[in-house]
């Protein structure tokens, strides 16, 4: 029985130091679990644990992954990698753009549903704007802010 679950265990663990911290992350992943849940598709749950050192300030966190990856796809190296990778996107590709492009941060709108939804309306901005291949966002906010017209022809309001 020991030995069937751990063949049906695999773990990875990485330290990286940088930026004046020290992380360690250690993943397990299971198909054991697969049967106890009512989740479509599952193919491994994963047990995500993030150890972090600042100044000698130690903080641990730990995180759950349900994935549709089998396990001849994706060890548990390969789905550490894919979770930092995915964090990594979310980071440089929607909150930078977000916050150094739109300003998100510097906004004062906060009562209501109000934030909810200009940050729901930036990012159908940004997802039109990288659906036509626009490559400087900045510069192009900047031009449709100059010439509205621009903006409402590529839209196609305007001929």
């Amino acid at each position: 029985m020991q030995q069937q679950r751990h063949a049906e265990r695999d773990r990875v663990s990485t330290i990286e130091k940088g930026h004046g911290r020290v992380e360690r992350r250690t993943l397990t992943s299971t198909t054991a679990l697969n049967q106890h849940l009512n989740w479509p598709g599952v193919q491994q749950v994963c047990r995500l644990e993030r150890e972090r050192t600042i100044r000698g300030q130690r903080t641990s966190e730990v995180a759950y992954y349900v994935t549709s990856l089998p396990r001849s796809r994706a060890g548990a190296e390969q789905l550490l990698r894919l979770c930092r990778g995915h964090w990594g996107t979310i980071e440089n590709r929607l909150h930078y753009v977000r916050d150094e492009a739109l300003g998100e941060d510097r906004s004062t709108i906060f009562r209501g549903h109000a934030p909810q939804n200009l940050a729901a309306l930036r990012n159908a901005a940004l997802n039109w704007l990288r659906q036509e291949r626009i490559d400087k966002i900045t510069a192009t906010l900047r031009s449709f802010a100059r010439n509205p017209l621009r903006l409402f022809t590529k839209l196609g309001y305007r001929n």
